[in-house]
């Protein structure tokens, strides 16, 4: 009796193993391109026969020798639902197939973003019923070597107010938006992942076909993600070890919030500030930080409000070894009120336990949001605070080596089908800004160059406002990340979307209003893909004219003309140096669609600068269409990333 039964399950696993498997995206609802010939691949039973049904085609093929397998489907005009079934050994069927136009939607937090966390949330989760819309999130994964398939935890969800408040806002609004123009399916494949830099995007042969990068992907191992995983743990306890003075001691962490222990020997930090862009580096973990103040008796026998920005990501907080507050999230803003009797005279102290799983790490956002309240009394938190590591992530961070997102999220979808790329990403890069001029245009031609669809369009969204540090005279990163991506534009079939004027929260990373990033996108492709002539961006730097202590700037892209919303018609956002490259703000006014700009501290200009800033909410020229125009500079003199690079 035990011969038969194991006879019959070893001869139900060999069935199992040859049956014929697809990659998790193709699955139901999904949608399909249109007007192309469409792949379908798979794996199964060496040199099995495959036969594939869809519409009124039928294709057939055989597995090769490693049991892979590609089928290629006639062009199909938009249309659905349909069934596509594959028939082998075994037989899939995937209901509710729609053909239409696919966009792949990628790059950091901005992207992420959802429809429930943008404006109007309310609103446009309950007006959201369009089933020809349809959205597949492709879970968070990293790896070592280039994979086969991807994790799609939701699969391709039907848009209605139940599964809309999860897609990517920007995408969606663009879909929303297309829709409306052509009213057939579209389908959005969402490979993004908030905090990633550039480099997790590109794959290991993009980097060794680039004279900057190649000596850079020399140097990494060919190995397993477990492998890579141990000697990012080795490195880093090497690293944390000379940082700290001390080897990493988990079990003295009990300790760590109290009152009375001793925390002279460690190490400082300032907050806020992301641990990535200080001494920390490339860390993720879990770390304490503690900071003392000295309270009057008065002060200390009154109801306070701890309140700590944002952390990213998770905290645990004491104040003299008493909990008083916990946040699992990383945008969540931190405010904790201490009951009376915690606080005490003399010396107290604020010990926060941190888990960073993944991106900057630590206490971030405005320095004026980390203070402890005590009624009229206001004490300030930023500044220096002591910090000691606990734990280090033995599981890999995706900025942690290059490729990695690449190998796990992107490489998996090739060769399926899409009309385009949404690309809203640059946020991470912004201190290697002027290697950014390499590594976006190396990022789209290497997508392009795998997929070998050609130049499919890729349109992105410019680094909106925000208010991080630097000026025209003291140089300023952000400034430069825009730059670089406006010179991307130099690509075949690219488009970029600006966005300085869409903040209503300069201090906010992550503006709420993704309904006109959208809009904006579906211009560039309305007007360049689907043929509907329109203006579809902003004016565009052209050159510029000196006439005595005047600089004239015409440019490109005006539309129906420049115009400015001021009822004054003051134009913001201009500056003009002479040869001691000292900006200072110009007067600027339109003049035949011209720009004309003065100051009276600069009698001989010689070189212009647009929104040269963080924050550039203030700047206010536009074309009659309503695009802002693309920030720039005339100059080549301050570069402040210009010695930044990507290392491993």
């Amino acid at each position: 009796m035990k011969k038969i039964v194991l006879v019959v399950f070893f001869g139900l696993t060999i069935s199992l193993a040859a049956q014929t498997k697809l990659p998790s995206f193709f699955a139901d609802n999904m949608v399909l391109q249109r007007n192309t010939s469409i792949p379908v691949w798979g794996t199964a039973k060496a040199n099995e026969k495959i036969e594939i049904r869809f519409n009124k085609q039928v294709k057939k093929t055989k597995a090769d020798k490693n049991g892979k397998w590609l089928i290629r489907l006639d062009n199909e005009i938009a249309g659905g639902p349909y069934i596509l079934t594959v028939k082998a050994n075994n037989t899939i069927e995937f209901k509710n197939v729609l053909v239409g136009e696919v966009w792949l939607c990628t790059g950091q937090s901005n992207m992420e973003w959802s429809v429930a966390q943008s404006d109007n949330a309310k609103s446009e989760i309950a007006s959201a019923n369009n089933p020809m819309i349809r959205h597949i999130k492709i879970d968070k994964v990293v790896n070592s070597l280039p994979q086969n398939n991807v994790n799609s935890s939701k699969g391709w969800q039907v848009c209605d107010s139940a599964t809309v408040g999860g897609f990517t806002a920007a995408g969606y609004f663009f879909a929303k938006n297309i829709y409306n123009e052509l009213k057939i399916p579209i389908g959005l494949i969402n490979a993004s992942w908030g905090g990633t830099n550039i480099e997790t995007w590109i794959s290991r042969e993009g980097f060794e076909s680039s004279e900057e990068f190649e000596e850079m992907i020399a140097g990494m191992p060919k190995v397993s993600l477990d492998s890579l995983s141990k000697l990012k743990v080795k490195d880093s306890d090497k690293r944390i070890e000379i940082l700290q003075g001390a080897k990493i001691n988990a079990s003295k962490a009990i300790n760590y919030k109290e009152n009375n222990y001793d925390d002279s020997k460690w190490p400082e930090i300032n907050q806020p500030e992301l641990w990535e862009q200080q001494s920390l580096g490339e860390f993720d973990g879990v770390v304490w930080l503690r900071k003392s103040i000295v309270l009057s008796t008065d002060d200390s026998k009154k109801e306070a409000v701890l309140e700590l920005s944002t952390i990213d990501d998770n905290d645990v907080t004491y104040i003299n070894g008493v909990e008083v507050g916990s946040t699992n999230s990383w945008d969540a803003i931190r405010k904790y009120t201490i009951p009376i009797g915690i606080l005490k005279e003399g010396i107290n102290v604020i010990a926060i336990r941190v888990t960073d799983n993944g991106g900057g790490g630590g206490i971030y956002g405005n320095p004026e949001d980390l203070k402890l309240s005590l009624g009229s009394t206001i004490i300030s938190l930023s500044g220096i605070w002591k910090f000691q590591v606990e734990a280090i992530k033995s599981s890999l961070s995706v900025n942690e080596f290059p490729s990695i997102a690449y190998n796990a999220m992107i490489n998996p979808l090739i060769p399926y089908a899409f009309k385009g790329v949404l690309w809203y990403q640059g946020e991470s890069n912004a201190g290697r800004a002027y290697q950014y001029r390499k590594a976006f245009p190396l990022m789209i031609n290497n997508w392009r160059k795998k997929w070998n669809q050609g130049d499919f369009p890729f349109y992105f969204v410019q680094l909106a406002s925000f208010s991080t540090v630097g000026n025209s005279n003291e140089g300023c990163d952000w400034a430069e990340l825009r730059e670089a991506q406006t010179m991307t534009l130099n690509l075949p079939n690219t488009g970029m979307v600006v966005t300085t004027d869409l903040v209503t929260n300069p201090k906010d990373i992550h503006p709420t209003n993704k309904q006109d990033v959208g809009k904006r996108l579906t211009a560039l492709a309305l007007n360049n893909v689907y043929q509907k002539s329109m203006v579809c961006s902003g004016p565009m730097y052209q050159s510029i004219e000196i006439i005595e202590n005047q600089i004239v700037v015409s440019f490109n892209n005006i539309g129906s003309g420049l115009v400015t919303p001021d009822k004054y018609g003051y134009i913001k956002g201009f500056e003009i140096a002479g040869k001691d490259q000292v900006f200072h703000y110009a007067k600027a006014f339109i003049k035949d669609n011209k720009v004309i700009l003065f100051s009276d501290k600069v009698p001989n200009p010689v070189a212009v600068h647009f929104s040269w800033m963080g924050d550039a909410t203030e700047s206010n020229l536009f074309n009659k269409e309503g695009f802002p125009a693309v920030p720039f500079r005339t100059d080549e003199w301050k570069t402040v990333t210009k010695d930044e690079k990507y290392k491993i």
